[in-house]
């Protein structure tokens, strides 16, 4: 029975998760940043969540504070069961989740080789009895995201886009982790090879067991991978489904306007598509609109939307949206 319970405690659970950052107005006077602001979700073991929104969303700021690589503002960061709290607690979450960053020319030191890359963790979290060990994971570790031992001695800069990737990817996989944030991990890279290394991500997934935060705002790189999708705008969190069901039935008309953008391969339906253009500029995180966040550039915004933030709320079985009129548009 207990074991039951356990297998229905979410990996990663967080509630109520703020982070603010402090901006210099000039004359001793700042004003709080709201990046994320007072967002929950759950993540299930071996499940991907897709986070997707426009850009200073707030999502990878998500993943960051997460990991605690910023210190939360408020909120809490439930890990298996256990609320993460003293350094201790930080310090044996690290060991099982890490983070694989979006630039792959930036994220590599280049005075490094691939085998210290990949083997800092190791390293770090002494996770070896000796150097012979070390080395043998290191292989193993590249294999697994299709380097050689050939590449092992080389630096970072004889690499293609792609396959420096693939070391960020191997460096994130060293401590046997549960749980990796993929932070827009495919934008930097062609086309052609991000297929490629989502693919790999699925493989890695169904043969390490893993769980994923992919943060994304191509919505067909999401879908591909995710099991479930959350949309943010301004720092907070605007609906929540199934993948499927965001696609076919999204009902916040934030994720409707950013679905009509997604080119379709067929022309007839491409045709009959019809795009629901946003209105004015997205406003800035340090002066966001009193209410609903999105109400400055939605097309249903009443008077009602300028006083009261919508609760965050499931208006159908596992499908949750923040929107006044939500019942009304649809």
């Amino acid at each position: 029975m207990a074991d039951n319970f356990k297998k229905d405690i979410p990996l990663i659970e967080v509630k109520g998760l703020k982070q603010y950052f402090d901006i210099n107005m000039g004359f001793f006077r700042s004003k709080p940043l709201k990046a994320v602001d007072d967002v929950s979700f759950a993540i299930k073991k071996g499940e991907t969540l897709g986070l997707v929104g426009e850009s200073g969303c707030g999502k990878t700021t998500v993943g960051r504070t997460i990991l605690h690589l910023y210190k939360p503002t408020a909120g809490e960061v439930w890990y298996n069961g256990k609320l993460l709290k003293s350094k201790e607690d930080i310090h044996e979450f690290r060991k099982k989740a890490t983070m694989v960053f979006q630039d792959p020319y930036s994220s590599l030191n280049p005075r490094m080789t691939v085998s210290d890359i990949v083997g800092e963790p190791l390293d770090v979290h002494h996770l070896y009895a000796d150097k012979k060990e070390r080395e043998e994971r290191i292989l193993e570790l590249m294999g697994y995201v299709g380097l050689n031992s050939e590449h092992a001695s080389r630096y970072a800069h004889e690499f293609s886009g792609g396959q420096r990737q693939r070391i960020g990817i191997a460096r994130s996989l060293a401590v046997n982790p549960e749980f990796i944030v993929c932070d827009e991990p495919v934008s930097a890279l062609d086309v052609s090879i991000q297929a490629q290394v989502i693919n790999m991500f699925d493989d890695l997934q169904d043969r390490l067991g893993l769980t994923y935060l992919f943060i994304a705002h191509d919505l067909l790189v999401v879908r591909h991978i995710s099991d479930r999708i959350a949309v943010m705008y301004l720092g907070r969190m605007v609906e929540l489904a199934d993948a499927d069901e965001i696609y076919n039935h999204p009902l916040h008309p934030y994720s409707q306007s950013l679905l009509s953008a997604v080119p379709l391969p067929d022309p007839k339906a491409a045709r009959a598509n019809k795009r629901i253009v946003l209105s004015g500029d997205i406003p800035s995180p340090l002066n966001a609109p009193s209410g609903c966040p999105f109400r400055t550039r939605c097309r249903y915004a009443t008077e009602a939307c300028a006083q009261t933030m919508p609760p965050f709320e499931e208006v159908e079985p596992g499908h949750f949206v923040a929107c006044h009129r939500v019942k009304e548009i649809n």
